[in-house]
């Protein structure tokens, strides 16, 4: 049974039934009842058509909801409309669907919850730690977010903000490793870039090929994670980051600076450095303080943070720290990352140690015990 077969017609599946009359709730537990039975059915006896088969099964689904649901009888009339069997037209509908999720009834961050849940494959779990919310909150506020639009006709397109917002965080999630889901996020935003003239959609495109640039250096032949620092900078991959470069200086010579475009200066100064001891760390900060400005966010001053410790000493990077709520995830980790450098090796190890505990990855905790366990071996010689 191919899964990712499966996990790539999903958007597709979903956007068809909705534009057939679906509400998207119903629309949602039709298609996750049909690849169940996908997963039931197909090893023995595979289709020649997989998008067919989901699409027919799937609107039967539906339909067999409706008419046991007496409040919307009405939809029965819907029957004599069911599609027959056979090949579906090879549209890609996913960036489509991730506007039509962002629907103006939601507020941004219900519409980004409900998008990442139901097209973007993220886990309740995965959506909650990327919003810095317990996970029994982000699960309320993506049935809240579900109750709104049932029986809503998805015909008013949402904004271009909450799309970027959405595809920022499946990247992110596939970059992770967790699931990988990069690479459609990149192939979503060349779409969207090729369709808008946007300069946050330029910023956001350059800031995805920059980071991704770099995804091959990002860990070890074990699988353990490389630091920034650490990495080999051959295994980088020049082409993509001068296409990320190139896209990024045009998009910020139109003078309306974004989120994204700045998050892409800094990722840009990391990629254009022909060593981690050459960083322009001190231009780093300038554009953090940029970044600051834009979106007040605690994690852009967790990093901002650490940039500053680079620029002008550990202790001032600490000090920018001591302004931030400890609770933040990672911050344990960058406190642990500063004192190392401050030469406190003793409170770095037990840092790392505790930040090791609160790591939302395996690959991460794995990480920083090998530091602790490191500056602990250092400190028993």
């Amino acid at each position: 049974m191919n899964e990712a077969l499966l996990r790539s017609l999903t958007p597709s599946v979903l956007a068809i039934l909705v534009r057939r009359g679906a509400d998207f709730a119903a629309a949602e537990d039709a298609v996750q009842e049909a690849l169940v039975e996908a997963l039931r059915v197909w090893p023995a006896d595979p289709p020649r058509d997989p998008k067919g088969w989901l699409v027919t099964v799937a609107w039967r689904k539906f339909l067999d909801a409706t008419r046991s649901d007496a409040a919307r009888r009405r939809r029965e009339d819907l029957v004599d409309e069911e599609p027959a069997p056979g090949p579906a037209h090879a549209v890609d509908d996913t960036l489509q669907l991730y506007f039509l999720c962002a629907h103006p009834s939601l507020t941004p961050a219900s519409a980004v919850a409900l998008t990442l849940r139901a097209v973007g494959g993220l886990t309740t779990r995965q959506i909650a730690q990327a919003y810095l919310v317990p996970e029994a909150t982000m699960a309320q506020r993506i049935s809240r977010a579900k109750r709104t639009v049932s029986g809503v006709r998805f015909d008013q397109p949402g904004d271009v903000a909450t799309v970027l917002r959405v595809l920022y965080l499946v990247f992110n999630e596939g970059y992770s490793g967790d699931i990988d889901l990069a690479a459609e996020a990149i192939r979503l935003t060349r779409q969207l870039a090729a369709a808008i003239d946007h300069p946050e959609v330029a910023g956001l495109l350059a800031l995805m090929l920059l980071h991704h640039a770099r995804r091959a250096a990002r860990t070890a032949p074990d699988g353990s994670l490389v630091p920034l620092a650490e990495q080999d900078r051959t295994r980088w991959d020049t082409a993509t980051i001068a296409e990320g470069i190139e896209i990024l200086q045009a998009a910020l010579a139109r003078d309306r600076l974004g989120e994204y475009q700045a998050q892409a200066a800094i990722a840009a100064l990391h990629a254009d450095a022909p060593t981690a001891e050459e960083t322009d760390w001190v231009q780093i900060v300038e554009w953090y303080d940029e970044l600051t400005r834009l979106t007040d966010s605690p994690v852009v001053r967790l990093n901002r943070a650490v940039a500053v410790g680079e620029a002008d000493g550990p202790r001032a990077g600490l000090a920018a720290l001591a302004a931030l709520d400890a609770s933040l995830p990672r911050y344990a980790a960058v406190a642990a990352y500063l004192h190392e450098r401050d030469g406190d090796l003793a409170t770095a190890a037990r840092l790392y140690a505790e930040a090791a505990q609160k790591a939302p990855n395996l690959a991460e905790r794995d990480h920083l015990t090998r530091q602790a366990a490191r500056l602990n071996s250092r400190r028993g010689r």
